[in-house]
Protein backbone atom coordinates (compact mmCIF):
# COMPACT_ATOMS: atom_id res chain seq x y z
CA UNK A 1 0.00 0.00 0.00
CA UNK A 2 1.35 3.45 -0.74
CA UNK A 3 2.42 5.09 2.37
CA UNK A 4 1.17 8.65 2.41
CA UNK A 5 1.28 10.54 5.66
CA UNK A 6 -0.52 14.20 6.68
CA UNK A 7 2.29 16.52 6.87
CA UNK A 8 0.49 18.24 9.83
CA UNK A 9 1.05 15.78 11.79
CA UNK A 10 4.30 13.91 11.36
CA UNK A 11 4.58 12.50 15.12
CA UNK A 12 2.61 10.42 17.45
CA UNK A 13 2.84 13.06 19.90
CA UNK A 14 1.27 15.75 17.29
CA UNK A 15 -1.55 13.13 16.77
CA UNK A 16 -1.60 13.04 20.47
CA UNK A 17 -2.12 16.68 21.14
CA UNK A 18 -4.97 16.59 18.14
CA UNK A 19 -6.39 13.97 19.91
CA UNK A 20 -6.63 15.25 22.97
CA UNK A 21 -8.26 18.61 21.57
CA UNK A 22 -10.96 16.35 19.59
CA UNK A 23 -12.06 14.16 22.20
CA UNK A 24 -14.09 14.74 25.64
CA UNK A 25 -11.27 14.80 28.48
CA UNK A 26 -12.93 11.79 30.28
CA UNK A 27 -12.47 9.91 27.19
CA UNK A 28 -8.77 11.56 26.27
CA UNK A 29 -7.99 10.24 30.05
CA UNK A 30 -9.20 7.00 29.77
CA UNK A 31 -6.95 6.47 26.54
CA UNK A 32 -4.09 8.32 28.36
CA UNK A 33 -3.51 7.36 31.53
CA UNK A 34 -1.92 4.60 33.79
CA UNK A 35 -2.74 3.50 37.24
CA UNK A 36 -1.72 4.94 40.67
CA UNK A 37 0.93 8.29 39.61
CA UNK A 38 1.78 7.32 36.32
CA UNK A 39 5.36 6.36 37.16
CA UNK A 40 5.32 3.09 35.14
CA UNK A 41 3.20 4.67 32.26
CA UNK A 42 6.49 6.98 32.03
CA UNK A 43 8.96 4.64 33.06
CA UNK A 44 8.27 2.62 30.13
CA UNK A 45 9.46 5.33 27.29
CA UNK A 46 11.99 7.02 29.10
CA UNK A 47 13.64 3.44 29.93
CA UNK A 48 13.07 2.15 26.21
CA UNK A 49 14.56 5.35 24.82
CA UNK A 50 18.17 4.64 26.78
CA UNK A 51 19.08 1.89 24.47
CA UNK A 52 21.41 3.09 21.49
CA UNK A 53 21.88 2.23 18.33
CA UNK A 54 25.36 1.73 16.11
CA UNK A 55 24.96 2.90 12.43
CA UNK A 56 27.64 1.30 9.97
CA UNK A 57 27.90 3.80 7.61
CA UNK A 58 30.74 2.52 5.00
CA UNK A 59 29.26 -0.80 4.46
CA UNK A 60 27.71 -2.30 1.14
CA UNK A 61 23.92 -1.88 1.69
CA UNK A 62 21.78 -2.76 -0.48
CA UNK A 63 18.10 -1.62 0.47
CA UNK A 64 15.90 -2.01 3.71
CA UNK A 65 12.94 -4.68 4.22
CA UNK A 66 10.42 -3.72 6.99
CA UNK A 67 8.90 -7.17 6.31
CA UNK A 68 8.54 -9.29 9.29
CA UNK A 69 7.80 -13.35 9.89
CA UNK A 70 6.01 -14.19 12.45
CA UNK A 71 4.06 -17.39 12.81
CA UNK A 72 4.88 -18.57 9.35
CA UNK A 73 3.11 -15.35 8.25
CA UNK A 74 4.91 -12.66 6.26
CA UNK A 75 4.07 -9.22 7.80
CA UNK A 76 4.99 -5.54 5.39
CA UNK A 77 6.08 -4.30 8.98
CA UNK A 78 7.12 -5.56 12.28
CA UNK A 79 4.51 -4.24 14.54
CA UNK A 80 0.36 -4.60 14.70
CA UNK A 81 -1.91 -2.74 16.77
CA UNK A 82 -2.57 -3.69 20.72
CA UNK A 83 -6.00 -5.00 21.79
CA UNK A 84 -7.77 -1.51 23.56
CA UNK A 85 -10.77 -1.62 25.32
CA UNK A 86 -14.00 0.67 25.05
CA UNK A 87 -12.37 2.30 20.99
CA UNK A 88 -15.69 3.47 20.32
CA UNK A 89 -15.63 5.49 23.74
CA UNK A 90 -12.67 7.44 22.16
CA UNK A 91 -13.53 7.80 18.82
CA UNK A 92 -16.41 6.31 17.24
CA UNK A 93 -16.01 2.93 14.97
CA UNK A 94 -12.34 2.81 15.89
CA UNK A 95 -11.84 -0.20 16.21
CA UNK A 96 -13.32 -1.01 12.35
CA UNK A 97 -10.59 1.58 10.86
CA UNK A 98 -8.28 0.40 12.56
CA UNK A 99 -8.88 -3.44 11.47
CA UNK A 100 -9.15 -1.94 7.85
CA UNK A 101 -6.44 0.00 8.19
CA UNK A 102 -4.33 -3.27 9.54
CA UNK A 103 -6.00 -5.14 6.31
CA UNK A 104 -4.95 -2.89 3.88
CA UNK A 105 -1.09 -1.99 5.16
CA UNK A 106 -0.41 -6.02 6.22
CA UNK A 107 -0.05 -6.07 9.74
CA UNK A 108 -1.60 -7.57 12.66
CA UNK A 109 -4.89 -6.48 14.67
CA UNK A 110 -5.83 -7.75 17.57
CA UNK A 111 -9.23 -7.37 19.24
CA UNK A 112 -10.12 -7.39 22.42
CA UNK A 113 -12.77 -9.00 24.29
CA UNK A 114 -14.27 -5.69 25.73
CA UNK A 115 -14.16 -3.10 22.37
CA UNK A 116 -16.34 -2.24 20.55
CA UNK A 117 -16.56 -4.26 17.30
CA UNK A 118 -17.52 -8.09 17.23
CA UNK A 119 -15.10 -10.82 16.27
CA UNK A 120 -17.24 -11.50 13.12
CA UNK A 121 -17.20 -7.94 12.04
CA UNK A 122 -13.26 -7.66 12.39
CA UNK A 123 -12.84 -11.01 11.12
CA UNK A 124 -14.84 -9.66 8.21
CA UNK A 125 -12.88 -6.53 6.98
CA UNK A 126 -9.30 -8.42 7.81
CA UNK A 127 -10.22 -11.14 5.65
CA UNK A 128 -10.25 -13.94 8.71
CA UNK A 129 -6.76 -12.19 9.45
CA UNK A 130 -7.56 -10.40 12.94
CA UNK A 131 -6.20 -11.68 16.13
CA UNK A 132 -8.20 -12.01 19.13
CA UNK A 133 -7.51 -11.46 23.00
CA UNK A 134 -9.13 -12.98 25.36
CA UNK A 135 -10.10 -11.88 29.16
CA UNK A 136 -10.94 -14.99 31.14
CA UNK A 137 -14.65 -15.85 32.05
CA UNK A 138 -15.90 -17.31 35.48
CA UNK A 139 -17.63 -19.99 33.13
CA UNK A 140 -16.22 -22.60 31.48
CA UNK A 141 -19.03 -22.15 29.13
CA UNK A 142 -18.98 -18.90 27.96
CA UNK A 143 -15.10 -19.07 27.15
CA UNK A 144 -15.53 -21.80 25.08
CA UNK A 145 -18.09 -20.03 22.90
CA UNK A 146 -16.00 -17.33 22.66
CA UNK A 147 -13.22 -19.54 21.62
CA UNK A 148 -15.30 -21.54 19.16
CA UNK A 149 -16.50 -17.77 17.65
CA UNK A 150 -12.79 -17.02 17.33
CA UNK A 151 -11.79 -20.15 15.46
CA UNK A 152 -15.35 -20.28 13.26
CA UNK A 153 -14.22 -16.25 11.97
CA UNK A 154 -10.83 -17.80 11.11
CA UNK A 155 -8.85 -15.94 13.74
CA UNK A 156 -4.97 -17.15 13.32
CA UNK A 157 -4.24 -16.34 17.05
CA UNK A 158 -5.67 -16.09 20.55
CA UNK A 159 -4.14 -13.98 22.96
CA UNK A 160 -4.96 -14.50 26.58
CA UNK A 161 -4.36 -12.08 29.07
CA UNK A 162 -2.29 -13.12 32.37
CA UNK A 163 -1.59 -9.32 33.70
CA UNK A 164 -5.39 -8.28 34.77
CA UNK A 165 -5.74 -10.78 38.05
CA UNK A 166 -7.13 -7.21 39.42
CA UNK A 167 -8.39 -4.36 37.61
CA UNK A 168 -5.82 -1.19 37.94
CA UNK A 169 -6.56 1.76 40.51
CA UNK A 170 -6.94 4.84 37.71
CA UNK A 171 -7.59 8.00 39.78
CA UNK A 172 -8.07 9.87 36.65
CA UNK A 173 -10.99 7.35 35.43
CA UNK A 174 -12.84 6.81 38.96
CA UNK A 175 -13.22 10.49 38.86
CA UNK A 176 -14.45 10.97 35.45
CA UNK A 177 -17.06 7.91 36.25
CA UNK A 178 -15.08 5.14 34.07
CA UNK A 179 -14.55 3.00 37.19
CA UNK A 180 -17.29 -0.22 36.90
CA UNK A 181 -19.98 0.79 37.54
CA UNK A 182 -19.73 3.82 34.86
CA UNK A 183 -21.69 6.78 35.23
CA UNK A 184 -22.56 10.31 33.15
CA UNK A 185 -21.90 12.89 35.71
CA UNK A 186 -22.16 16.75 34.81
CA UNK A 187 -19.13 17.25 34.02
CA UNK A 188 -19.08 14.74 31.24
CA UNK A 189 -21.85 15.56 29.72
CA UNK A 190 -20.31 19.39 30.23
CA UNK A 191 -17.52 17.75 28.26
CA UNK A 192 -18.99 16.57 25.32
CA UNK A 193 -20.98 19.55 24.84
CA UNK A 194 -17.46 21.12 24.32
CA UNK A 195 -16.56 18.44 21.53
CA UNK A 196 -19.43 18.48 19.27
CA UNK A 197 -17.94 16.54 16.49
CA UNK A 198 -17.46 13.73 18.43
CA UNK A 199 -20.77 14.42 19.89
CA UNK A 200 -22.38 13.67 16.15
CA UNK A 201 -19.82 11.01 14.95
CA UNK A 202 -20.99 9.26 18.01
CA UNK A 203 -25.04 9.83 17.64
CA UNK A 204 -24.18 8.54 13.69
CA UNK A 205 -22.75 5.22 14.84
CA UNK A 206 -24.90 4.97 18.28
CA UNK A 207 -23.69 4.77 21.70
CA UNK A 208 -20.67 2.10 21.96
CA UNK A 209 -21.45 -1.50 23.30
CA UNK A 210 -19.44 -4.43 24.30
CA UNK A 211 -19.87 -6.16 21.14
CA UNK A 212 -18.53 -9.33 21.63
CA UNK A 213 -20.30 -9.88 24.91
CA UNK A 214 -23.59 -8.49 23.49
CA UNK A 215 -24.91 -12.19 22.99
CA UNK A 216 -24.29 -13.36 26.80
CA UNK A 217 -25.86 -9.76 28.17
CA UNK A 218 -29.00 -9.19 29.88
CA UNK A 219 -31.13 -6.66 27.90
CA UNK A 220 -31.71 -3.39 29.52
CA UNK A 221 -28.81 -3.24 32.01
CA UNK A 222 -29.04 -0.10 34.02
CA UNK A 223 -25.36 1.18 34.68
CA UNK A 224 -24.83 -0.65 37.79
CA UNK A 225 -26.08 -3.96 36.24
CA UNK A 226 -23.57 -3.47 33.93
CA UNK A 227 -20.64 -2.77 36.13
CA UNK A 228 -22.07 -6.08 38.21
CA UNK A 229 -22.60 -8.49 35.60
CA UNK A 230 -18.99 -7.51 34.03
CA UNK A 231 -17.17 -8.37 37.45
CA UNK A 232 -19.20 -11.76 37.76
CA UNK A 233 -18.22 -12.31 34.33
CA UNK A 234 -14.67 -12.62 34.22
CA UNK A 235 -11.68 -13.54 36.58
CA UNK A 236 -8.64 -12.48 35.52
CA UNK A 237 -5.95 -14.28 37.16
CA UNK A 238 -4.76 -17.59 34.84
CA UNK A 239 -2.78 -20.44 36.16
CA UNK A 240 -1.90 -23.91 34.71
CA UNK A 241 -5.42 -24.70 35.43
CA UNK A 242 -7.19 -22.46 32.96
CA UNK A 243 -4.38 -21.92 30.45
CA UNK A 244 -4.50 -26.12 29.75
CA UNK A 245 -8.42 -26.47 28.56
CA UNK A 246 -7.86 -23.87 26.11
CA UNK A 247 -4.57 -24.66 25.05
CA UNK A 248 -6.50 -28.08 24.19
CA UNK A 249 -9.16 -26.85 22.70
CA UNK A 250 -7.70 -23.87 20.00
CA UNK A 251 -5.58 -25.44 16.98
CA UNK A 252 -4.46 -21.96 16.33
CA UNK A 253 -1.35 -20.11 17.31
CA UNK A 254 -1.93 -19.04 21.16
CA UNK A 255 -0.13 -15.81 22.68
CA UNK A 256 0.35 -14.92 26.45
CA UNK A 257 0.26 -11.21 26.93
CA UNK A 258 1.69 -9.64 30.06
CA UNK A 259 4.61 -11.39 30.54
CA UNK A 260 6.75 -9.64 32.84
CA UNK A 261 9.15 -12.37 34.80
CA UNK A 262 11.36 -15.18 33.48
CA UNK A 263 9.11 -17.40 35.53
CA UNK A 264 6.18 -16.68 33.88
CA UNK A 265 8.36 -16.87 30.47
CA UNK A 266 9.05 -20.67 31.30
CA UNK A 267 5.75 -21.72 32.39
CA UNK A 268 4.44 -20.41 29.00
CA UNK A 269 6.93 -22.75 27.13
CA UNK A 270 6.31 -25.83 29.27
CA UNK A 271 2.15 -25.17 29.09
CA UNK A 272 2.76 -25.34 25.17
CA UNK A 273 1.97 -21.46 24.42
CA UNK A 274 3.41 -20.23 20.60
CA UNK A 275 4.37 -17.04 21.61
CA UNK A 276 4.84 -14.09 24.79
CA UNK A 277 3.86 -10.61 24.37
CA UNK A 278 6.56 -9.03 27.53
CA UNK A 279 4.46 -6.36 28.24
CA UNK A 280 2.81 -4.59 31.81
CA UNK A 281 -0.27 -3.24 29.96
CA UNK A 282 0.70 0.23 29.05
CA UNK A 283 1.58 1.19 32.77
CA UNK A 284 -1.90 0.66 33.36
CA UNK A 285 -1.88 -2.47 36.27
CA UNK A 286 1.21 -2.39 38.39
CA UNK A 287 2.66 1.42 39.12
CA UNK A 288 5.61 -0.51 40.88
CA UNK A 289 6.68 -2.29 37.93
CA UNK A 290 9.26 -2.75 35.96
CA UNK A 291 9.15 -1.13 32.88
CA UNK A 292 8.94 -3.62 29.93
CA UNK A 293 12.45 -2.91 28.06
CA UNK A 294 14.26 -4.28 31.15
CA UNK A 295 12.30 -7.88 31.11
CA UNK A 296 12.37 -7.82 27.56
CA UNK A 297 16.52 -8.29 27.01
CA UNK A 298 16.90 -11.44 29.51
CA UNK A 299 13.79 -13.18 28.50
CA UNK A 300 14.49 -12.92 24.81
CA UNK A 301 17.90 -13.89 25.36
CA UNK A 302 17.28 -16.59 27.49
CA UNK A 303 13.87 -18.07 25.90
CA UNK A 304 14.14 -16.69 22.52
CA UNK A 305 14.69 -19.75 20.55
CA UNK A 306 12.35 -21.13 22.63
CA UNK A 307 9.35 -19.48 21.93
CA UNK A 308 8.23 -15.93 19.57
CA UNK A 309 9.19 -13.25 22.05
CA UNK A 310 7.20 -10.05 20.98
CA UNK A 311 6.43 -6.74 23.05
CA UNK A 312 4.19 -3.94 23.65
CA UNK A 313 3.94 -0.75 26.27
CA UNK A 314 6.12 2.60 25.84
CA UNK A 315 6.59 2.20 22.20
CA UNK A 316 5.83 5.74 20.51
CA UNK A 317 7.63 5.37 17.43
CA UNK A 318 9.81 4.12 14.62
CA UNK A 319 12.75 4.74 16.59
CA UNK A 320 11.57 3.05 20.06
CA UNK A 321 10.04 0.02 17.60
CA UNK A 322 13.75 -0.33 16.08
CA UNK A 323 15.33 0.12 20.05
CA UNK A 324 12.74 -2.63 21.50
CA UNK A 325 13.65 -4.89 18.13
CA UNK A 326 17.38 -4.26 18.99
CA UNK A 327 17.03 -5.65 22.65
CA UNK A 328 15.77 -9.23 21.17
CA UNK A 329 11.60 -8.76 20.52
CA UNK A 330 10.95 -10.88 17.49
CA UNK A 331 7.44 -8.53 17.01
CA UNK A 332 6.01 -5.35 19.18
CA UNK A 333 2.95 -3.91 19.29
CA UNK A 334 1.36 -0.55 20.24
CA UNK A 335 -1.92 0.45 20.95
CA UNK A 336 -2.30 4.04 22.43
CA UNK A 337 -0.46 5.03 19.38
CA UNK A 338 -2.79 4.33 16.87
CA UNK A 339 -5.77 5.27 18.95
CA UNK A 340 -4.42 8.56 19.26
CA UNK A 341 -4.17 8.85 15.23
CA UNK A 342 -7.57 7.67 15.14
CA UNK A 343 -8.89 9.86 17.44
CA UNK A 344 -6.97 12.88 15.95
CA UNK A 345 -8.40 12.13 12.37
CA UNK A 346 -11.36 9.90 12.60
CA UNK A 347 -11.18 7.27 9.56
CA UNK A 348 -7.73 8.67 8.33
CA UNK A 349 -6.20 8.07 11.20
CA UNK A 350 -5.51 4.72 11.23
CA UNK A 351 -3.79 4.71 7.56
CA UNK A 352 -1.87 8.11 8.63
CA UNK A 353 -0.64 5.99 12.12
CA UNK A 354 0.62 2.85 10.22
CA UNK A 355 2.00 4.86 7.63
CA UNK A 356 4.79 7.39 9.65
CA UNK A 357 5.49 4.79 11.88
CA UNK A 358 6.78 2.69 8.46
CA UNK A 359 8.65 5.65 7.42
CA UNK A 360 10.27 6.69 10.31
CA UNK A 361 11.22 2.93 10.78
CA UNK A 362 12.42 2.61 7.57
CA UNK A 363 14.52 6.13 7.83
CA UNK A 364 16.24 4.34 11.12
CA UNK A 365 16.65 0.74 9.12
CA UNK A 366 18.87 3.09 6.49
CA UNK A 367 20.65 4.99 9.33
CA UNK A 368 22.24 2.05 10.62
CA UNK A 369 22.86 0.07 7.31
CA UNK A 370 19.91 -2.30 8.48
CA UNK A 371 19.04 -4.59 5.64
CA UNK A 372 15.91 -7.00 7.74
CA UNK A 373 14.18 -6.51 10.85
CA UNK A 374 16.06 -9.27 11.58
CA UNK A 375 19.21 -7.78 12.02
CA UNK A 376 18.47 -4.87 14.50
CA UNK A 377 20.76 -7.08 17.41
CA UNK A 378 23.61 -6.60 15.51
CA UNK A 379 23.72 -2.85 16.05
CA UNK A 380 22.49 -3.01 19.65
CA UNK A 381 25.06 -1.20 21.73
CA UNK A 382 25.41 -3.21 25.11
Amino acid sequence: MDIKIDTRYPSIDDLRAKARKKIPKFAFEYLDGGCNEDVNLHRNTSELREVQLKPNYLRDHHGSSLKTKLFGIEYDAPFGIAPVGLQGLMWPNSPEILAKAAFDHNIPFILSTVTTTSIERASELTEGRAWFQLYHPTENRLRDDIIKRAAAAECPVLVILCDVPTFGFRPRDIRNGLAMPPKMNLSNILQVFARPHWGLQTLKHGIPTFEVLKPYMPKGLDLKQLGKFMDETFSGRLNEEKIRPIRDMWKGKLVLKGVASEYDAEEAIRLGIDGIIVSNHGGRQLDAGQSTIKPLSTIAEKYGDQIEVMMDSGIRSGPDVARAMASGAKFTFMGRSFMYGVSALGKKGGNHTISLLKTELQQVMEQLCCEKTTDFPDHLIK
